[in-house]
C-alpha cells in the first residue's frame, strides 16, 4: 500500500515540480520585462502563492521518502525493536499536528469562501483559489501521514520491526544500508 502511495505523490509531486518551474519562467520574464520599462506585475504575490502550494502538497511527497528533518541523537543508539518505537513515536506526533494544521485551516478558508474575500492587492486574486488547493493539500498531507502512521502500527503489532525502517525510518540510515 505504501509503494501505491509512494507512486502516487510522485505524481503530485511532479505536477507541484513543473508548477513551480512554470512560476520561475514567469518571474524570470517579469525581470527580464523590467529592463526593458515594462511589468507583468503581481510576480511576488503569484510567487508567494505557489511557495504555499509547493509546500503543502511537497510535505506527504517528502513524508513517504524519508526526506524530513530528524535529530537522532537518541535513535541511533538503540537497536531494532527501539528505533521502530522512535519511529512510530515521531510519526505519531508528527500526524496530530498535521491533522491539527489541516482543522485549523479550514476556518481560513470557509472564510474566504463564504466572504468572497478577494487579496489586498493589485490582483485583487479570489482567495479561495489560491487557499482551497492550499487546504486540500494539508488535508492530503494529514491523510499520507494518518496511513503511514497506521501502517507503521501494524509493522510494529506483528514484530516486524525492521519492516517499519522501510516505510518510516531514517533516509540516511538506509542508504548506509544499502
Amino acid at each position: 500500500m505504501i509503494h501505491r502511495l509512494r507512486v502516487i505523490n510522485k505524481g503530485v509531486a511532479l505536477c507541484v515540480g513543473f508548477g513551480l518551474l512554470a512560476c520561475a519562467a514567469f518571474v524570470l520574464t517579469d525581470i527580464i520585462m523590467r529592463q526593458i520599462g515594462t511589468s507583468l506585475g503581481g510576480t511576488e504575490e503569484i510567487a508567494g502563492y505557489a511557495m504555499a502550494l509547493a509546500t503543502s502538497w511537497g510535505m506527504s511527497y517528502t513524508l513517504l521518502e524519508l526526506g524530513h528533518v530528524r535529530i537522532d541523537l537518541l535513535r541511533t543508539r538503540f537497536q531494532t525493536f527501539g528505533k521502530a518505537m522512535f519511529d512510530v513515536f515521531s510519526m505519531i506526533v508528527m500526524s496530530g499536528v498535521v491533522i491539527t494544521i489541516a482543522i485549523k485551516a479550514w476556518p481560513v478558508v470557509e472564510r474566504s469562501l463564504v466572504n468572497g474575500s478577494r487579496a489586498n492587492t493589485p490582483l485583487e486574486t479570489p482567495l479561495i483559489w489560491v487557499q482551497l488547493p492550499w487546504f486540500a493539500g494539508w488535508v492530503w498531507f494529514a491523510l499520507m501521514s494518518t496511513i503511514t502512521t497506521l501502517a507503521a502500527l501494524s509493522l510494529l503489532y506483528k514484530r516486524r520491526h525492521a519492516d517499519t525502517e522501510g516505510i518510516i525510518g531514517a533516509f540516511a540510515e538506509q542508504e548506509m544500508l544499502q
